[in-house]
């Protein structure tokens, strides 16, 4: 419940964001819909995941986990653009993007983690690169500034010290990414309020 609070409070001041030049046009309001529509995809694919280190490893709590976390060096993508009482659809996209990037990269830990499951993370993957690249069409249709990521994944994997290490390690990387979508899907419905 105080999470719940936590997630919901910044949300509570962006009322006021002035974002007046975007409200009225059809094809943005379009790109809001179909991407709220992909980002619940995509949480939806991230929590059978989950679903699937609990069964799988038994790691389905996270308070139980915050000891060993320490240990652990988890790539936490910042989203902080899209909580501002001064809210800029450019920068809350941009930090979207990026973050969509550190995931894409993080979530190749998990291939080996669960092989079985490969087909899943790669679909995850694809349509991390589709959203990412979405926005970025859109931010270029909207005349945003946009930054164009190399192919290739510039950040190195998370790498762990044993294969329990490996297994809070992704159970941390899903639970950070679900945060992150929760945070993106609330950006992306308050433009549709404006």
């Amino acid at each position: 419940l105080l999470l719940g609070v936590l997630l919901w409070a910044p949300w509570r001041a962006l009322h006021g964001a002035p974002l007046i030049e975007l409200s009225g046009d059809q094809d943005f309001q379009l790109f809001l819909q179909r991407n709220l529509e992909f980002t619940r995809k995509i949480r939806g694919d991230v929590a059978a995941l989950q679903r699937v280190v609990c069964d799988t490893f038994q790691l389905c709590k996270e308070d139980e986990l915050l000891l060993v976390r320490q240990d652990l060096d988890i790539a936490q993508a910042p989203l902080e653009q899209c909580h501002r009482r001064t809210f800029q659809a450019e920068t809350c996209f941009s930090q979207i993007r990026a973050g969509l990037r550190i995931y894409h990269g993080s979530l190749a830990t998990l291939q080996a983690l669960l092989p079985g499951h490969a087909g899943l993370v790669e679909t995850l993957q694809l349509d991390m690169a589709n959203l990412s690249s979405n926005i970025q069409q859109q931010m270029e249709d909207l005349g945003l500034a946009t930054v164009t990521y190399p192919t290739e994944n510039q950040n190195p994997l998370p790498t762990f010290s044993s294969n329990f290490h490996h297994q809070v390690g992704s159970f941390f990387i899903l639970a950070n990414f679900q945060r992150f979508l929760e945070t993106a899907y609330r950006a992306l419905r308050h433009l549709t309020s404006l």
